[in-house]
This record gives C-alpha cells, sequence and structure tokens, in this order.
C-alpha cells in the first residue's frame, strides 16, 4: 500500500475511533445521569418519610404538653404541625408514584398517619373543656402507641424498599462509572496509539519527499550544468565552424571568382560564363554572413559593441525592421563569456521578433555599470500570451527552445532575465554580473569597412 494512502487509513482509522468512542462514552454517561437522579429520588423518598415520622412526633408531643398544662401556644403549635402532615403525605405520594409496591404502603400509612391525627384532636378538644382523667389519657396514649407501632412498621417497611432500591442503583452508577472511565481510557490509549502510527507514516512520507526533492533539485542542478556544457560546446563548435566556413570554403570561392575574373579579361564572357561568376558571388557573400552569424569575428575581436552594432544593422537590412539601438561608441570589453551570453541573447530577441511579434520597429539598449552589464530588447507587437509567460515565470515550462536556451545562457552567468508583456509590446532585460576588472574602450571607428560592405551585401 502507497505511504500516502497508509498515512489516510491510520487518520481516518484514529478518527472513526474517537467518534466511536464518543458515542459510548456519551450513551454510557447519559444512563449514568439517569441513574444519579433515581439515587436522588431515593434519598428524596426517606427525607419524605423520616419528615412524616418527625412530625407526627412533634405533634404527640406538643398534644402532651397542652394535656398537661393546657398552654394556648403549644395548641397553636399543635395545629401549624398538625396540618402540614396532610400536604407531607402527599407530597410522598407524588414521590412514589411510580412504584406500585410503596403505593400500596403509602395508602396504609396515610390511613394511620390520619387516624392518629384524629386522636390528637379529639384529645386537645377534650382538653380545652377541661382536664381531663387518667383513663381517658390512658386511652388515648394506648391508641396512639398502637398505630404509632403500626405507621413505623409501614415506614420500615417503605425505607426497607428504598434502601433495597438505593443499593441496586448505585451498583448501576459505579459499574456505568466504570464504564465510562474504561472507555476514556481505552480511547485515549487507542488514539494515542494511532495519531503515532499517523506521525510516523507522516514523518516517514516527508522524509520521502524531501529526500525525492533532494534528488529532483540535484537532477535539476546537473541538467542545468549539462545544459551549459551544451551551450559553451554548441558555442565552441559555432566557432570553429565559422572560422573553417570562412578559412576554407569561403577562401576557396574567392580563388574561383578571381580565376573567373582573370578569365574574363582574357576572352568575351558568355551568359554562362556571367551567371557562374554571380552565383560565385552570391556563395561568397552568403558564406560570409553565415560564418559571421554562427560566431561573428568581431566579438573576439572587438568586442560586444561593435559586433552588435554591426548585427543590427544588418538584421534591420534583412528583415526590414526598424532597429533603435543606444549602445555607447566607447563601449568597454567585457568578459569573454558574459559577451557571447548577451550577443546571443540579442540575436534570439531579433530572431522571435522578427518571427513571432509582427513588429515594425525594436528597441535595443547596451549599458555597463561598474557591478553589471545591461540589456534591453522591447518590440511593439503583439506580445506574449499572459497564461504562457506566467508558467515561464513560474517554472520555465510551456516556451520554446529559444527563450529557454536564453534562460540557461543568463542563469548560467548568475544573472537574471525578466520578461514583460502586455497589448502593446514584449520587454527582455537581461543583466550579468561582473567582476571587477579594468575595461578597455574601443575605437569608435572600429568596424572595418571590408566587414561593413560585406554585411550590406548580405
Amino acid at each position: 500500500m502507497p505511504s500516502r494512502k497508509k498515512v489516510k487509513l491510520a487518520f481516518a482509522s484514529a478518527v472513526a475511533f474517537l467518534l466511536i468512542a464518543a458515542a459510548a462514552a456519551g450513551i454510557s454517561i447519559s444512563r449514568l445521569t439517569t441513574n444519579l437522579k433515581w439515587i436522588a429520588h431515593t434519598y428524596d423518598v426517606q427525607v419524605a418519610l423520616g419528615d412524616i415520622s418527625s412530625s407526627m412526633t412533634v405533634a404527640g408531643r406538643t398534644r402532651s404538653g397542652f394535656d398537661s398544662t393546657g398552654d394556648e401556644n403549644l395548641l397553636q403549635k399543635f395545629d401549624n404541625v398538625a396540618n402540614s402532615i396532610p400536604q407531607k403525605l402527599a407530597h410522598l405520594e407524588e414521590l412514589i408514584s411510580d412504584n406500585p409496591q410503596q403505593r400500596s404502603a403509602i395508602a396504609r400509612l396515610r390511613d394511620l398517619e390520619l387516624r392518629r391525627l384524629t386522636i390528637l384532636r379529639e384529645a386537645i378538644e377534650t382538653r380545652t373543656l377541661g382536664p381531663r382523667d387518667d383513663a381517658s389519657q390512658h386511652e388515648t396514649s394506648s391508641q396512639m402507641v398502637s398505630l404509632g407501632t403500626d405507621a413505623d412498621v409501614v415506614t420500615q417497611e417503605m425505607l426497607d424498599n428504598e434502601e433495597r432500591l438505593l443499593v441496586s442503583r448505585r451498583a448501576a452508577s459505579n459499574f456505568l462509572y466504570a464504564i465510562v472511565m474504561w472507555i476514556l481510557v481505552l480511547a485515549f490509549a487507542v488514539s494515542l496509539v494511532l495519531f503515532y502510527v499517523y506521525y510516523r507514516l507522516l514523518e516517514t512520507e516527508l522524509s520521502e519527499r524531501e529526500r525525492a526533492e533532494k534528488l529532483a533539485l540535484e537532477s535539476q542542478a546537473s541538467s542545468r550544468l549539462l545544459s551549459a556544457r551544451l551551450l559553451h560546446l554548441q558555442d565552441e563548435e559555432r566557432r570553429k565552424f565559422s572560422r573553417e566556413l570562412h578559412d576554407s570554403l569561403g577562401q576557396y570561392l574567392a580563388a574561383a571568382k578571381m580565376s573567373l575574373d582573370a578569365f574574363a579579361n582574357r576572352r568575351d564572357a558568355g551568359e554562362l560564363l556571367a551567371s557562374a561568376r554571380s552565383y560565385l558571388e552570391q556563395s561568397l557573400a552568403e558564406t560570409r554572413t553565415i560564418s559571421y552569424l554562427l560566431h561573428p569575428p568581431l566579438l573576439d575581436e572587438t568586442g560586444l559593441g561593435v559586433a552588435a552594432r554591426w548585427f543590427l544593422e544588418g538584421f534591420a537590412q534583412r528583415s526590414g525592421i526598424q532597429i533603435d539601438s543606444e549602445i555607447p561608441e566607447d563601449f568597454p570589453r567585457l568578459p569573454r563569456d558574459v559577451e557571447l551570453a548577451l550577443f546571443r541573447v540579442l540575436q534570439e530577441c531579433l530572431t522571435n521578433i522578427h518571427r513571432h511579434s509582427k513588429s515594425s520597429r525594436a528597441d535595443v539598449t547596451i549599458r555597463r555599470s561598474p557591478n553589471e552589464a545591461y540589456l534591453r530588447v522591447r518590440d511593439y507587437g503583439t506580445g506574449i500570451a499572459p497564461e504562457v509567460l506566467r508558467q515561464y515565470r513560474e517554472n520555465g515550462t510551456n516556451v520554446g527552445v529559444g527563450l529557454a536556451g536564453m534562460r540557461e545562457r543568463v542563469r548560467d552567468q548568475g544573472g537574471n532575465l525578466d520578461i514583460h508583456s502586455d497589448a502593446s509590446g514584449a520587454t527582455v532585460v537581461v543583466t550579468l554580473p561582473l567582476p571587477v576588472a579594468d575595461s578597455l574602450p574601443v575605437a569608435p571607428d572600429a568596424l572595418p569597412s571590408a566587414l561593413g560592405s560585406e554585411n550590406a551585401r548580405a
């Protein structure tokens, strides 16, 4: 399985397990909360039963005190306590309404307590008429003791029932609490393991990606070195081919032309001889033009300034494109690699203008500062498509061989190539760093007349 799928699977497993654990914990907590409410309900029933028993005890003591002293304050207290007992019985009946066993018990308790209240009230009414005799008091006490005993039995029965419910509910609560804790512990442990696996897989994937990026960068660097080497070899081959073309084939053509000229001066030249002389002149001119374009000897002999002016003049004549140049007459010599890179970029820019831009004129500027050389070529044609220009700036793709070669030449020299384009045309700007060194200016009249005449004929 690919590492990326493993990472996704580990993360999805951790999330799914957390969701399942959260759902199970939520259900258990909900049940635990409900069970705790029932435990509180049991305590409420026990408290209500104790409150009723306590109220009945207070009512009996108040009746006894009033029976002994006849104090009216005790009578008021008795009325308050006696009146609250039916309400407390109703409240208790409401609390145990969900328990059929307790409902039957509360009915018996209600009957006993109300009978006790009736006896107490009758005893108080009798006492208000006058002191009671011992026999009457003894009878009242006997009835109260008998009813109180029965009420205590019923109350204890109800308390026992609630105690059994309390024990079972506490056990269920403890069990649910243990389940919740185990769910949380297990969820934490398993999630921790899954997230650790996810982390390790992610770290492995990132390491592989970094390794792949490193290899890609190394491959890219190797490709750049190879590209620079190929460009250098190409320039050397052009220089060599240019010299061979000029020194061998050019010399042979020149000798053939001179022989024909001499032959023509001695005899009457016919049409065939004139045609041969014309073909030889055209071949000689074309040979010299090809030789200069492959590698202009002026670039090695006099430098970029003179070679660029010569090339621009010839290009304007051949293409019909008006060239406005700004090149100082005393443009100094630059390092050989810098001059060659700028000249090739200039050639490529003008070739692209002639082939693609449909511009009738172009501007060329070459300058030098103490730290860098500067070339700017602008046309007034259709420009470059925005999508092509965007991809070129981002990754150098979707461009022709010419622009790619320009980019590699400039990058090999540590320089910068920038292209701007809009509806009014395109502009190419190249800056190359220069070493700190003295440079020799070139005389304004360094353009040889012979080369100029050959260029004009081309």
